[in-house]
């Protein structure tokens, strides 16, 4: 859990950078000095505001949102991001079907101010924004980092460090994910002693990946031994999406894992449908896609208790749409 006053502040002073406070609040057009108030924690600037302070210390705001969606939605090409009615519609879009109770939950806000802020009726204050990114797409860190150099922010850094850890982790041994994933299972904690047979068994892979994963997960400072058993240091999935090349590498793996399940006739959802259809609808779809998956990701971060280890492989491509032949 984030404190969001102090990320707040520390964002603030991150963004004003070598500038004086009074320079920046009457770049602001203010008369008083309101970057101390927002570095003291005594005001908060709203999510407009500081998209506008950001701007104003050379950040492109537009493109540092559509690195953070990767795929952005095709509006917001065309949208001013320091308009709060496009905030509001940045966190709708990222709430994807999520109903608005349980982001509110998230974020340990009224249901009321929290449908408000999202419908753009209010605009809500930067502590408030920040628990609203996380409440709607679980990847705060990853919005920040968009934004600044997440040394910068003392509060988070520590916990940036181990997020990209644990990335670079994912990226080089794929397996990693999943044999995390099956030590977090309840089962698992009822085992008098770790079994590598154990958790191949739960991910139908061999003795030698789940060895060669533990080792590198150990290594990275994933895991430590606890008694008889592996326990996670940090809990949580890894987003992978940061690294565009990395991650369609990791995507083929686990595209490839699922084609071998398949042919080898496993139980599973393997589905198609090759179809025509509208540009217009064809970008409807992806749209869909992306809403779909971030609706999965919510599920799996509140789903409890650990009692299986899933892949989901979720595809969506024109034919047309490939590198040239060469």
């Amino acid at each position: 859990m984030h404190d969001y006053d102090t990320l707040s502040r520390e964002l603030v002073r991150a963004l004003r950078g070598p500038r004086s406070q009074g320079q920046l609040s009457r770049r602001l057009g203010c008369r008083s000095n309101v970057i101390y108030t927002w570095e003291a924690g005594l005001r908060w600037p709203t999510a407009a505001v500081t998209m506008d302070l950001a701007a104003r210390t050379r950040v492109d705001t537009a493109a540092a949102w559509a690195r953070f969606f990767r795929t952005p939605p095709a509006w917001l090409e065309e949208a001013d991001v320091s308009r709060p009615a496009t905030l509001a519609r940045l966190l709708d879009d990222l709430r994807g079907a999520v109903p608005v109770v349980e982001v509110a939950r998230r974020a340990g806000r009224s249901r009321f101010a929290v449908a408000r802020w999202l419908s753009g009726d209010a605009e809500p204050r930067l502590p408030d924004f920040l628990r609203l990114i996380e409440a709607t797409s679980l990847r705060l860190l990853d919005w920040l980092a968009c934004f600044v150099e997440m040394d910068a922010l003392p509060s988070v850094s520590t916990a940036w460090r181990q997020l990209e850890a644990e990335r670079r982790a994912a990226y080089e041994a794929p397996w990693t994910q999943a044999v995390l994933r099956a030590l977090e299972l309840d089962a698992y904690a009822r085992l008098d002693e770790h079994a590598d047979a154990w958790v191949a068994a739960q991910l139908g892979c061999n003795l030698q990946t789940v060895a060669s994963a533990i080792e590198t997960l150990s290594n990275a400072g994933q895991l430590v031994r606890s008694g008889p058993r592996w326990v996670l240091v940090h809990s949580g999935t890894t987003d992978t999406r940061r690294d565009a090349a990395a991650g369609r590498r990791l995507k083929a793996h686990w595209a490839s894992v699922g084609v071998e399940r398949l042919e080898a006739g496993a139980d599973g959802l393997f589905s198609y449908n090759v179809f025509s259809v509208s540009a217009a609808d064809h970008a409807r779809l992806r749209e869909l896609h992306s809403a779909y998956f971030r609706e999965l990701r919510a599920i799996v971060a509140h789903s409890a208790p650990g009692e299986e280890v899933v892949v989901a492989n979720v595809q969506l491509f024109g034919l047309a749409d490939r590198p040239p032949l060469r």
